[in-house]
């Protein structure tokens, strides 16, 4: 410290205090002027007691951290409420498996063209694509419903090795659903809509519960090639679900067998003009085509079936036939009309009254079954059996003659 005080203050000359005018000069004050330079005295006094300040708190200091490192290392804890326990357990409520396939929690929080970010409580926030959003294929997360302020569950499906982000998907989870849907409407054996969105040589695609199926041509009923099916919805039952080997396979002949089951002779049903030809119309009724003949489209002549109908109408129509072997059915709305000519006049009335002409006409067919039964048994009495006057068969009584019926009591059908 000493030989710093004489680098700072060596070669300071203090100059001699100019004499006053006033003063007279005499021999006493010059022998006392060495005493003068009293003041560089008086400044390196004050530099020392400058250092000594500073070296006390150096000094302070020091005692201060010194006392804080003891205390960090002897009781490291006291005096902090937050305890080793509880950094532990905020660990383990934050804390998740990050591995692929592992189903989070999260809140979307941002959306744009290409995805959302979704905040999982992670270290950084995780991103969904919009290829990932849906099982079906969107331009927008927000066509799926996803905005921000939606807490879902998704699946990790990768990492960003940039930032370490992860990248999570809903369609992975979709896609289970669907297959677990599959399996089910497999096992109730029911009878789905799938819209065909591609074709091979061996068959066609159809889009059923988000799945894309496959439906060989052996299993669909109408004779068509796959371009003429694109776009079109067709009714199919499951052949075969398999989501390890992710093989879908549909039939839609099984679906048009059930269908057809369905139908019976003089039953109403809703039809969809889908194409009309010179010889008639074909309309779908539930995935089956009929044939709507023009000599069946009104008890009047039709010359031409455009002033009548038009590809896209809804119309009921009556089921005249139905082929199951050929596939085949044939249709009447002539049978629904209240008067003739009804169907070119005022169609509107027509489907109006069309169940209750359709009850008429079972009526009919009702009573020429029997009397063609009554027929039958008149020629062949010894089997014993006879019709009661509603056409039931049954056995012969009594009262009833052998050798055949009186029919005269048999009820004509109302018209």
């Amino acid at each position: 410290m000493a030989s710093f005080v004489n680098h700072q203050f060596a070669g300071l000359r203090c100059p001699p205090l100019s004499p006053s005018p006033l003063s007279k000069p005499s021999s006493a004050a010059s022998s006392k002027a060495p005493a003068r330079p009293s003041f560089c005295s008086a400044a390196v006094i004050a530099g020392t007691y400058a250092l000594t300040s500073a070296q006390k708190e150096r000094q302070k200091l020091k005692e201060v951290f010194e006392e804080a490192y003891d205390r960090c290392r002897t009781a490291p804890m006291e005096g902090v409420a937050f305890t080793v326990e509880d950094f532990h357990t905020a660990l383990e409520k934050y804390d998740f498996d990050s591995e692929i396939g592992t189903k989070v929690k999260g809140a979307v929080f941002m959306t744009d063209m290409n995805g959302a970010l979704v905040d999982i409580t992670a270290k950084s926030s995780a991103y969904l694509p919009v290829q990932e959003a849906c099982i079906h294929k969107i331009k927008h997360v927000s066509e799926a419903g996803i905005y921000p302020g939606l807490v879902e569950e998704f699946v990790i499906i990768g990492e960003h090795n940039a930032d370490d982000s992860l990248i999570l998907s809903l369609r992975s989870i979709q896609y289970d659903l669907a297959w677990e849907r599959c399996r089910q409407l497999q096992a109730e054996d029911v009878i789905v809509k799938g819209k065909v969105v591609g074709g091979n040589k061996g068959g066609v695609v159809a889009i059923v519960e988000g799945l894309r199926g496959f439906v060989p041509f052996s299993q669909i009923s109408a004779k068509s090639a796959a371009e003429e099916l694109i776009d079109k919805e067709l009714p199919l039952k499951f052949v075969e679900v398999d989501e390890e080997q992710s093989r879908l396979v549909l039939s839609n002949r099984k679906a048009m067998a059930d269908s057809q089951a369905q139908l019976g002779i003089g039953s109403v049903v809703l039809g969809t003009v889908q194409s009309l030809k010179p010889y008639g119309a074909f309309v779908d009724i539930g995935g089956i085509n009929g044939l709507l003949h023009v000599s069946q489209i009104s008890h009047d002549r039709v010359s031409d079936i455009s002033t009548v109908l038009q590809p896209g109408d809804t119309l009921k129509v009556m089921i005249l036939s139905h082929d199951r072997e050929r596939g085949r059915v044939s249709l009447s709305t002539k049978k629904l009309e209240p008067t003739p000519g009804d169907m070119i006049r005022n169609p509107k009335l027509v489907f109006e009254k069309a169940d209750e002409m359709a009850q008429i006409f079972r009526q009919r067919i009702a009573q020429a079954e029997a009397m063609a039964r009554a027929d039958m048994l008149r020629f062949q009495p010894e089997s014993g059996l006879t019709l009661n006057s509603e056409g039931i068969l049954g056995t012969l009584t009594s009262d009833l003659p052998a050798e055949g019926l009186d029919l005269s009591e048999i009820p004509p059908a109302v018209d």
